[in-house]
């Protein structure tokens, strides 16, 4: 997980410093950068209507370039970044969608249930034309997306009697508008009554309904009474201007931030004392001016501060984010992490989508997890004073250049996808190919492994699973991977990972108690050497090669190579065969063979039980060989005591069989330890 973060973030940077090199080659080609003002006096007319059209303001009446052109300047300053959004949002010819409503219910979910936003709906009567042509209104809904102005068609022959039962008797249009400015308030539909059915005059009628939910200031003393009057509202941003009426964009962003932020619309239009203008900071119009607790904010003086509806948004929405802003911004984050899985991973192609899938799943299941107590956290009352520190914290960092700059970036990448797209492609190609490279000398198998080898895997893994019982968590002995490393919990959790390896891992073996048998008796530890050292050489040499011998041997073959001993190199004999009296479940041995230092249980030659772990239970054979343990042979011992020859149970649990041979216990489980009895007292009581 941290891998894929870190990749991200060196992605992120690699886009930062892709934008800078945009901007550099721009200046040196065309000599202006993206922030440079641009002189309205030289742009031709078609570009200052574009512009207007852009901001919001009607220019039907005004058939000379100059007063286009004092329009512009009226509305806010222009930058070589607006105009060039704004004449390459005018050449895309993209159709914009507009929704039939089929019936009451429809329209009520999604009109009526809207509270911050505006909606534009034409109502087609029973047996009438609409009241707007088809080539009209097409130029209508494409005008009034730009300002998130969504639009819809009512067709009352789908469901008459709510037309009757709102005396829709002909075709109009309804513009629903939120009534309140407080957030989730009602909604107010409103009839356009006007007589010219034009795109202009409609949009008059739009904007002007909507500039009405904007507080205006006429004069100066209003606005001394607005400034230093404290209310619900932490954040307040001012537009003054010498304009009739805010522009559209400016009223659009009113309803889609009610009860966020407050907006204040200033026309210093006939104003004669300007002085409490001059007090307050404010030196020349038109100017946007952002106040909050903290201090007063310039908007227009960075990086990408646009005047439009875009920039103006993207600005507001990192000063003061909804819960929904930030889930989204989440979610975006975690699946784009989530991605960078499909270039880490190794293998075969199958291999990849499939751990692709599995961690789309489990990234985006853990964060709509963990945002389920945010939210029940938040509406606690006892959390508001943190709630405005953290959006202090938010005032603060998103008023920074660097925080425009980021802003800059994230209309430049979003209007340009395919650019997002390709750079994320090839940023994990390069991490697809230092992985492979990194991993080529370490496992050459699982980079070079194809489709069909993964594919087989998969199906062992399958099979494993159906006849083999699942590892539980609880590990034997206590000490696990899981506890130094959360992230291999994670890993784990990720269904292809288990696929990949052995439903029980092999490591919990090496950790299995391990010893040497030893006997009580006058032969010295020299004497023994001597006597066995083919044996002992024997048993590391078994011991080393255990782990790397063939894991895909059949059950049959293992037996047939247990038993597989002649009648002469038996080295029990009929007394010695048998275990102590604390084992159970052991099987005489009926062979008559050599005793090459084995020892006796009856004899003088004792074993040494002292050597012997407390769990362990005593006994002298291995079950598996069915062979008395010699003196000076390795042993290994199970969680559930019983005890054998450490290479014979080694290939046991190796081959895949995780139980003991006598009592089938789980060999990687954790058992009550064994408790030997205590011997009776031979001495009489006093």
């Amino acid at each position: 997980m941290w891998v894929k973060l870190c990749c991200l973030l060196l992605y992120f940077l690699a886009l930062f410093v892709l934008a800078r090199v945009f901007e550099a080659v721009a200046w040196y080609e065309s000599g202006f950068l993206a922030t440079q003002l641009v002189d309205p006096v030289a742009l031709s007319f078609r570009k200052l209507r574009t512009i207007l059209e852009c901001r919001g303001l009607g220019h039907s009446g005004l058939p000379e370039k100059k007063d286009v052109r004092e329009l512009v300047e009226k509305s806010g300053d222009l930058m070589e970044g607006e105009l060039y959004s704004a004449l390459k949002e005018e050449e895309a010819s993209e159709s914009v969608s507009s929704t039939n409503f089929s019936g009451e219910m429809h329209f009520y979910e999604l009109v009526e249930d809207t509270k911050d936003g505006i909606w534009l709906v034409q109502v087609i009567a029973n047996d009438r034309s609409p009241l707007v042509g088809k080539v009209h209104w097409e130029k209508m809904v494409k005008k009034v997306s730009r300002f998130g102005i969504r639009t819809g068609t009512f067709n009352c022959s789908s469901d008459p009697r709510y037309c009757k039962r709102r005396g829709w008797l002909k075709s109009t249009l309804i513009m629903s508008v939120p009534q309140t400015s407080t957030s989730k308030g009602k909604v107010m539909l409103k009839e356009y009554s006007g007589r010219k059915i034009e795109v202009e005059h409609i949009f008059k009628w739009i904007t002007a309904h909507a500039a009405s939910r904007i507080k205006t200031i006429y004069n100066s003393e209003h606005l001394k009474e607005e400034w230093n009057r404290s209310d619900q509202y932490r954040v307040k941003i001012y537009l003054f201007a010498n304009l009739d009426q805010p522009p559209a964009f400016f009223s659009a962003l009113s309803v889609k931030f009610t009860g966020r932020v407050e907006f204040i619309f200033v026309n210093v239009e006939n104003w004669d004392n300007k002085s409490y203008m001059a007090e307050i900071g404010i030196y020349k119009t038109p100017s946007y001016i952002l106040r909050t607790p903290e201090g007063i904010y310039r908007y227009g003086n960075n990086t990408g501060e646009f005047i439009s509806l875009r920039a103006m948004d993207s600005f507001l929405r990192s000063l003061q984010p909804e819960v929904n802003d930030l889930f989204v911004l989440s979610l975006v984050l975690v699946n784009l992490m989530a991605w960078m899985d499909l270039f880490i991973t190794q293998g075969a192609t199958i291999k990849r989508f499939v751990v692709l899938i599995s961690t789309l799943g489990t990234y985006n299941s853990l964060l709509i997890i963990s945002w389920l107590p945010v939210l029940g956290f938040l509406q606690l009352p006892y959390l508001d004073s943190f709630y405005e520190y953290s959006l202090k914290l938010f005032r603060y960092s998103n008023t920074t250049t660097l925080a425009s700059w980021v802003r800059a970036d994230w209309m430049f990448y979003s209007s340009h996808p395919a650019l997002f797209l390709s750079t994320y492609l090839g940023h994990g190609l390069l991490i697809d190919y230092f992985e492979k490279k990194r991993r080529r000398n370490n496992n050459t198998d699982e980079v070079n492994a194809n489709n069909l080898e993964w594919l087989s895997s998969l199906w062992d893994w399958y099979t494993s699973y159906l006849f083999h019982p699942i590892a539980s968590f609880q590990h034997f002995p206590f000490d696990s991977d899981w506890d130094d490393d959360p992230d291999l919990f994670l890993e784990r959790l990720a269904f292809p990972d288990l696929w990949l390896h052995p439903l029980i891992p092999t490591d919990y073996i090496k950790n299995l108690p391990m010893w040497r048998f030893q006997c009580l008796g006058t032969h010295s530890d020299e004497e023994m050497l001597e006597t066995f050292p083919d044996s002992e050489s024997d048993s590391d040499s078994e011991n080393k090669e255990v782990f790397s011998s063939d894991r895909e041997v059949s059950e049959d073959d293992e037996l047939s190579t247990f038993h597989r001993c002649s009648e002469g190199e038996r080295r029990c004999s009929v007394e010695t065969c048998s275990c102590a009296s604390q084992c159970c479940h052991h099987k005489p041995c009926e062979r008559k063979a050599r005793s090459y230092g084995s020892c006796s249980s009856a004899g003088d030659m004792e074993p040494d039980w002292s050597a012997w772990p407390s769990d362990m239970l005593h006994c002298t054979e291995c079950v598996v060989c069915l062979e008395n343990f010699a003196r000076g042979c390795l042993l290994m011992g199970l969680p559930c005591g019983h005890v054998f020859h450490q290479n014979c149970i080694v290939m046991w649990l190796a081959g895949g069989r995780h139980c003991c041979p006598v009592c089938r216990w789980a060999s990687y489980k954790k058992k009550q330890p064994y408790i030997h009895p205590q011997p009776l007292s031979r001495e009489p009581p006093s």
